[in-house]
């Protein structure tokens, strides 16, 4: 689960994180009223999406000049028209794709001498099975890119569960970011707030672009993005208040009811697989046969009939959806209880687009007089790569 900037500054000051002071804002009056809170001579106007890049993004509907989704502003009059501009309006950047994200709130922060700025992860490392801190000296740019073309400015080092942050995982970080004297002492402290904070909220990943250096010599937050453990979200009912559904894709914000893995995309064939590792290989051979997946669901290995329904409801009501694939390989899943589903889901819903269905493992037979008897128009797999082909074949005509 994703959450705002300012949520996540919110999170980490309660961690002891030194960051600017700010106020959300949803309507214009509340951003001006806001920067008349905090108090001048400068504030910075920040777009609020889950997404990054927003400072080089575009809006919809603006000139090729316009300014991006972060702007610095010299008067409260400058906080009331870019709050204006920017609320309502789609950001596009290059984490966003070229549909981008509308802009609901926005964030209205006391601005910042900024001397240096540095770039600071702490990702799980499921290889080790430890916290990863990731440093660089070249903050404030795509991480990605300075991977690609300097990847020697790009330092990492592991954090054991056990032991938590030590002396030297501090003189590590100050190293690598090229600090010395009390801002090394700063970095030291920095790093244990914010590894207490990762672990304490099971975070999936925790990312500071950039953290700065002040003209005064203070280490400060100006930027955060925080992800968590879905999984784990039952232990943290305070960051679950913090979700923001109009930032979610509505089928996956259903299928995250009943515990389906959803993730929806561009294509037109839908897929209702079991097995991530299936559900991958079935989106790649529709590609291999030249169309695109509509999105990757694996009910799981355990999934009930009512489970089967929902994933079908959930595939069935993305308008890009041409046809639907459904790939079964039965084990722990029996292929009945898919069938009863597809069965079930289709006469409550009816049946507008193609639909082909392959299935083999437990009850295949089954499975496959239930479909057979139920007068459904389906059409009939032997194999994966015979149901990809037949799906395609189908939408095409």
């Amino acid at each position: 689960m994703n959450i705002h900037e300012h949520q996540a500054k919110a999170v980490l000051a309660e961690f002891g994180v030194a960051v600017p002071r700010g106020q959300a804002a949803f309507t214009v009056d509340e951003a001006v009223k806001a920067a008349e809170s905090l108090g001048g001579p400068v504030w910075v106007v920040k777009s609020q999406i889950h997404a990054g890049g927003r400072g080089k993004g575009r809006f919809e509907g603006l000139g090729a000049d316009a300014k991006g989704g972060v702007r610095v502003v010299k008067s409260v009059d400058e906080v009331k028209s870019n709050a204006a501009e920017m609320l309502g309006r789609v950001l596009v950047t290059h984490q966003t794709g070229p549909k981008g994200k509308q802009v609901n709130r926005i964030y209205i922060e006391e601005g910042a001498a900024i001397a240096k700025e540095f770039y600071l992860s702490l990702l799980v490392d499921r290889e080790t099975s430890r916290v990863s801190v990731v440093a660089s000296t070249e903050g404030g740019m795509d991480i990605e890119e300075v991977a690609h073309s300097t990847p020697e400015k790009i330092i990492t080092f592991s954090i054991d569960p056990v032991t938590g942050v030590w002396p030297h995982h501090g003189l590590l970080l100050s190293k690598a970011l090229c600090l010395k004297g009390d801002l090394a002492k700063q970095a030291a402290k920095l790093l244990g707030q914010l590894y207490a904070a990762f672990v304490a909220k099971d975070m999936s990943m925790l990312e500071v672009n950039p953290l700065i250096v002040t003209a005064d010599d203070q280490l400060r937050v100006l930027d955060a993005k925080v992800s968590f453990d879905s999984n784990a979200l039952f232990r943290h009912p305070d960051i679950v208040k913090l979700r923001d559904e109009s930032e979610e894709d509505s089928k996956e914000i259903e299928a995250s009811k009943y515990d389906l893995s959803y993730i929806a995309l561009d294509g037109e064939i839908g897929c209702m697989v079991n097995g991530a590792g299936l559900a991958m290989a079935t989106m790649d051979i529709i590609k291999l046969y030249g169309a695109e997946p509509a999105n990757f669901l694996d009910v799981g290995g355990g999934a009930t009939k009512e489970k089967v329904v929902a994933a079908f409801k959930i595939i069935t009501t993305d308008p890009n959806v041409k046809g639907i694939l459904v790939n079964i390989f039965g084990g722990i899943m029996r292929c009945d209880i898919i069938a009863e589903g597809v069965v079930e889901a289709v006469r409550e819903i009816g049946l507008k687009v193609p639909l082909v269905v392959r299935l083999e493992g437990t009850n295949v037979e089954l499975g496959k007089k239930i479909i057979n008897e139920s007068g459904l128009d389906v059409i009939a797999a032997n194999d994966l790569s015979d149901g990809a082909e037949k799906i395609v074949a189908a939408v095409r005509k």
